[in-house]
């Protein structure tokens, strides 16, 4: 089945037990990674969805996208930019609701699987637009609150379901910043699950069927 042509690129792996609006995952990549590299979980996750693996608006050199630039200054440490953040939480939220139409697909039942800044968007848009989304699985990424909506405080989050995990010795991401969201979920009202590997960043096979195990009872 081709793609098609909507705001970001994206790849798609249709559900393969018959549905008239089968229930949707977008995936959504890391820092200098492309829609290609989520995809490959994509054979080995439940036949009930439809997949769509989003290419991230940002190119990077020489090869490679983001989601918002990540800068690396001498005198301030590393820094994260994060209008550029915002706005392609704002896409991701148009490209949903484009996918939904385009692929008759449950725009009711949406998850997003994240990893890394893919995360970092995947918590930002459920967050946000928590009325869209029913799923998220984030794996090795943090909860951004700069990069929320201003009213996010006021919404119902209650209904949303959160896998999150992180390695023990990410180089990439602190662990400490994975810690935080259990908290910041609780308050929310939002069930969550939360599960530490002993790896760095990177998703370990245990973590895969932890989190498909986990994905396969809420779909």
């Amino acid at each position: 089945m081709n793609t098609v042509p909507l705001s970001l690129e994206h790849l798609i792996r249709p559900n393969t037990i018959p549905s008239d609006h089968p229930p949707v995952l977008f995936m959504l990549h890391g820092y200098g990674s492309n829609e290609d590299d989520l995809f490959s979980f994509a054979a080995e996750l439940p036949a009930e969805l439809f997949i769509i693996s989003i290419r991230a608006p940002y190119t990077l050199e020489p090869f490679g996208y983001a989601w918002y630039a990540i800068n690396f200054d001498a005198a301030f440490g590393k820094w994260s930019d994060d209008q550029q953040a915002i706005e392609s939480r704002e896409k991701i939220v148009a490209f949903m609701d484009e996918a939904c139409k385009a692929y008759a697909v449950d725009k009711t039942n949406i998850t997003l699987l994240g990893f890394s800044q893919g995360t970092v968007l995947s918590y930002a848009v459920a967050l946000s637009y928590p009325e869209k989304v029913k799923n998220v699985v984030a794996l090795s990424g943090y909860i951004n609150e700069g990069i929320l909506k201003e009213d996010h405080g006021n919404k119902g989050c209650s209904h949303l379901n959160i896998y999150a995990s992180h390695g023990q010795v990410d180089q990439v991401i602190p662990v400490e910043w994975a810690q935080r969201a259990p908290e910041f979920l609780k308050k929310k009202g939002v069930s969550y699950r939360y599960e530490e590997f002993p790896v760095g960043h990177g998703v370990a096979p245990q973590n895969f069927y932890s989190f498909k195990s986990w994905l396969e009872e809420r779909i």
